[in-house]
């Protein structure tokens, strides 16, 4: 499920009227992860949706940890004035926050909090409850201390709040917060209120009163997500013998064989600089690549099959998996055209696609509204995935990929370039992702540059072909 191309007079979508997702859980449970997850999915569907976080908004309004009176953070124990104030102070701002974007058209918000005992948000459910809003409270319960220890080192202690701490003493200080957490908290046995509990990061979930479309779709994606470390790396498709053609399934040329041997080398050189720096042993992780159904995708995959002989080193663990509808889009009556070609011959279509390329179709083609909707299967997958990732596939697949990923708008998908010879690395992380690219080819076939740029093959590189172009700057290897 994909932004739909229509508008409400509302702003809401799937008569669903308007929700919030009450987070509830102990420090350090994945609730972030899950939440900004959320936002990032239903903002693809075209849900305006936004996460409120409780803490992010205490470090706006008084600043990090240091500055705070010794008792905020401990339950144990009568507080003192100064204390239930700030504490009061930052509950009301959040709730006037949720008011002030349900009130512009914001149709989801996820208030990401610990919401820890019952008396709380039974009161924060009702007060929403009788202006209209839908509430569903959603639960992270996690007693795997891996993962407890692994959030704690990934994020805790790398925020603001503990800057400029030892990262031990950090981890015992925020063991000391879930310890005192854990004589006051109240799990999720409310049976009032519609409710999603999720074991373990996606382990095991559990769903009461779930009501409508929207709802389900919630669950639907809570159910395929994770928090294991994994990156995902995105190339492009070695340089084939026929680039102009879409009909023309065409083989690798030689200079798209060198290439696929050079995208195998920096891969898994880069792959193994990344595990390193995080201090990860990458002998038993396995590297999974995902083509599509075409020849110049797949075959860029062969040699990481292969071993050489003159190889020292141990073969990767490598699996690759064919994925039919990441095939490139289809341009339909425009395939082989250029486009003077196109102008000459379809003026007005080429005015209606240049006015809107996210939407647009042209005749017998695909537009990229189509491709994401052939797409949405893939990024369900790409969510449960939790192996490193490698995708070998075409521009305009890769394209709707990182949006989807890094949260870019659907409008701005035609115009992201994606080079041939750049590898993209994003690594999903609890508060987004992180991305940057790493350049590490300059031969035939690069847009651009060396030899081999096909013009006749606009459709599938219109960002290449226009002016505006989004693209991560590249790093040259040393």
């Amino acid at each position: 499920m994909v932004a739909p191309l229509y508008t409400t007079a509302s702003g809401l979508l799937f008569h669903a009227g308007k929700i919030l997702v009450v987070t509830v859980g102990l420090p350090a449970r994945g609730k972030t992860h899950i939440a900004r997850a959320l936002e990032r999915y239903l903002r693809w569907t075209g849900v305006k949706t936004q996460v409120i976080s409780l803490g992010d908004h205490r470090r706006k309004v008084l600043g990090y940890a240091q500055n705070l009176p010794s008792d905020y953070f401990t339950l144990v124990g009568e507080k003192s004035a100064e204390t239930m104030q700030l504490r009061q102070k930052i509950a009301d701002g959040c709730e006037q926050l949720i008011w002030d974007f349900f009130n512009a058209g914001g149709q989801v918000i996820i208030y990401d909090a610990n919401n820890g005992t019952r008396d709380n948000r039974q009161r924060l459910a009702e007060k929403f409850d009788k202006a209209g809003v839908h509430v569903v409270f959603l639960e992270s319960m996690c007693d795997n201390k891996d993962i407890i220890l692994s959030n704690i080192r990934g994020v805790k202690i790398s925020s603001p709040d503990y800057r400029g701490w030892d990262p031990e003493i950090a981890i015992q200080d925020y063991y000391r917060r879930i310890q005192d957490h854990e004589k006051h908290y109240q799990p999720v046995e409310e049976t009032n209120w519609p409710s999603i509990r999720i074991i373990n990061v996606g382990e095991k979930i559990m769903v009461n009163n779930i009501r409508g479309y929207l709802q389900s779709r919630v669950v639907f994606f809570l159910m395929n997500i994770h928090n294991r470390f994994r990156t995902i790396y995105f190339a492009r498709s070695g340089q084939s013998l026929i680039e102009h053609s879409y009909k023309a399934d065409s083989d690798l040329s030689a200079a798209g064989w060198e290439y696929a041997e050079r995208l195998k080398e920096f891969v898994l050189e880069r792959r193994a600089q990344s595990l390193q720096q995080r201090g990860i042993d990458g002998t038993n992780r396995r590297l999974v690549i995902w083509t599509s159904a075409r020849r110049r995708s797949h075959h860029s995959a062969w040699p990481f099959l292969s071993t050489s002989t003159l190889d020292v080193n141990a073969p990767p663990r490598v699996k690759v998996v064919e994925k039919p509808q990441m095939s490139e889009i289809n341009p339909g009556v425009w395939d082989g055209l250029t486009p003077e070609q196109v102008v000459q011959y379809f003026p007005d279509e080429w005015e209606r696609f240049v006015k809107d390329p996210y939407a647009y179709r042209a005749p017998r083609a695909e537009s990229y509204h189509d491709l994401c909707v052939r797409l949405e299967p893939s990024l369900i997958e790409l969510e449960r995935e939790r192996e490193d990732l490698l995708i070998i596939g075409h521009a305009s697949v890769i394209r709707c990929m990182l949006a989807y990923l890094i949260g870019l708008p659907a409008s701005e998908i035609p115009a992201i370039e994606v080079a041939r010879g750049d590898l993209i690395e994003v690594v999903p992380t609890s508060y987004g992702v992180h991305s940057q690219a790493f350049h590490f080819w300059d031969g035939p076939g690069r847009s651009g540059g060396g030899t081999g740029k096909d013009e006749s093959n606009f459709y599938e590189n219109y960002a290449e072909d226009t002016k505006g172009k989004r693209r991560p700057e590249a790093a040259v290897p040393e």
